[in-house]
């Protein structure tokens, strides 16, 4: 049960790229800064209400969490498909992740729950290869379905949905919820997506704009201080978005910032990959989706079997390769692709090996963070680390709009993926260097104190 509701929100993570063309055509050529933020605001909205979500579902029952998730996704699911223009579909994509992040957090709690102990590593390893699944399948998936109509991206959720709200009220189980603790930091987490917005649309509106104008200026000033606002509430909430003692445990942090930066690199080479095949050598969305899952396809088989390599070599080894043979890729793009379609000599290599990049990498960093924290961290420090991600996502996304552009003619086009995939390959390679600062914690995560405005959260 919870694996069918965590596997249609990880594939709707992957599936929407390779609609992006299709939408340009349907919504009247509207432009792909417009366009951009059909994965953005998911991917806004889902960051900030991660935290939140979880801690209300700790109040409430993760039983009724994770079905009115369901519920909110499957509903969003069926208005995105109706969306009569682009900012229907935004808004629609807006609920769609609060559905997500509520559904999520409350799933590995039921499983947790319901799981001796001693199976507790595998199951949570099966629960995270659900995404490597849907990360595989969702491109195939995405092409096939845009190939009748993008809409049907969305419908497909419709049923899953309905299905799994009607098992799920009669087969998962009704955990006596907790009631005691401050509710969540409701305002910091808008503090926090109205910040991020922010600094996503100074990206994004940075080519048509100008770096120097009132508006970029303005919009990336709002989300400093907005940023600033969300540090200095999250240090007085009882119950913050993010529990800033956990940032004082080093190997978390490393892990944690890695993550984001090598999630920059990853959501720029999802996005860019899909645009590259379709509007530069004219590939079909199910073309494109075949010619992209020979790298997603790699990661769940690194993912289950890195561990001897892990063991031998250390986290912080393990994950800085993943992040420079990603980063090897994408160069390997910026120097081989061209104009005239050749597959099997070019986009498929990059493809290979940012593919065992994100195998080597993303697993690795994940679980370096939630191990340096103790066990009654974990739950919060897996959501931050997964806020994290999402945020190097819009990042990823924003920069990558900035930098194509609205190219004129075919050299401008490819001068601008070649520079696109430079800077993911640098972010990629930033992201190399934290990994390598990684250690073994040799300490668990700072307690608050009882005066402490996190003491009693759980």
């Amino acid at each position: 049960m919870v694996s069918a509701g965590v596997f249609v929100v990880n594939l709707d993570l992957f599936i929407v790229n390779v609609a992006v063309p299709s939408l340009s055509s349907s919504f009247d050529g509207a432009s792909l800064a417009s366009l951009s933020w059909v994965l953005n605001a998911y991917a806004i909205v889902f960051a900030a209400l991660l935290v939140v979500a979880g801690r209300l579902a700790d109040r409430y029952g993760h039983r009724n969490g994770f079905l009115l998730g369901l519920a909110v996704f499957t509903v969003a699911s069926a208005l995105c498909a109706l969306a009569p223009g682009a900012g229907w579909l935004i808004a629609a994509r807006v609920l769609q992740a609060a559905g997500a992040a509520t559904l999520m957090p409350t799933s590995l709690a039921l499983l947790l729950v319901n799981t001796p102990a001693e199976r507790r590593p595998r199951a949570i390893r099966g629960w995270a290869a659900i995404g490597g699944i849907a990360a595989g399948l969702g491109p195939v998936a995405g092409g096939l379905l845009v190939q009748a109509d993008w809409r049907w991206i969305f419908l497909v959720n419709v049923p899953v949905g309905v299905a799994g709200l009607a098992a799920g009220a009669r087969v998962l189980p009704d955990a006596r919820p907790d009631r005691e603790g401050p509710l969540p930091d409701l305002a910091g987490a808008a503090l926090l997506t109205l910040g991020i917005g922010a600094l996503a649309l100074g990206l994004v509106k940075a080519d048509a704009w100008g770096w120097s104008s009132p508006g970029v200026v303005g919009t990336l000033a709002a989300a400093v201080v907005l940023g600033a606002a969300f540090w200095m509430r999250s240090a007085r909430h009882a119950a913050p978005v993010v529990e800033l003692p956990l940032l004082r445990v080093p190997a978390f942090t490393v892990a944690t910032v890695a993550a984001l930066l090598f999630t920059v690199a990853f959501a720029a080479m999802l996005f860019t990959s899909a645009l590259w095949c379709q509007q530069v050598w004219g590939y079909s969305a199910i073309r494109t989706g075949l010619a992209i899952a020979p790298g997603p396809l790699v990661v769940p088989v690194l993912a289950i079997t890195l561990g001897p390599v892990v063991q031998r070599f250390g986290a912080g080894r393990t994950a800085a390769l993943g992040c420079l043979l990603f980063a090897g890729g994408l160069l390997w793009w910026a120097l081989a692709l061209g104009p005239d379609p050749q597959y099997a000599t070019t986009f498929l290599p990059g493809m290979l090996i940012t593919g065992i990049g994100v195998g080597f990498a993303l697993p690795t960093l994940v679980g370096a963070a939630a191990a340096a924290l103790p066990p009654h961290r974990f739950a919060t420090g897996s959501a931050v680390t997964t806020m994290a991600r999402q945020t190097g996502s819009v990042l990823g996304v924003a920069v990558m709009v900035t930098l194509l552009g609205e190219p004129r003619t075919a050299h401008a086009a490819l001068a601008g993926f070649r520079h696109g995939w430079t800077a993911a390959a640098a972010a990629a390679g930033i992201a190399a260097v934290a990994a390598f600062c990684l250690h073994r914690p040799a300490a668990a995560a700072p307690q608050p104190s009882a005066g402490s405005p996190a003491a009693g959260v759980r």
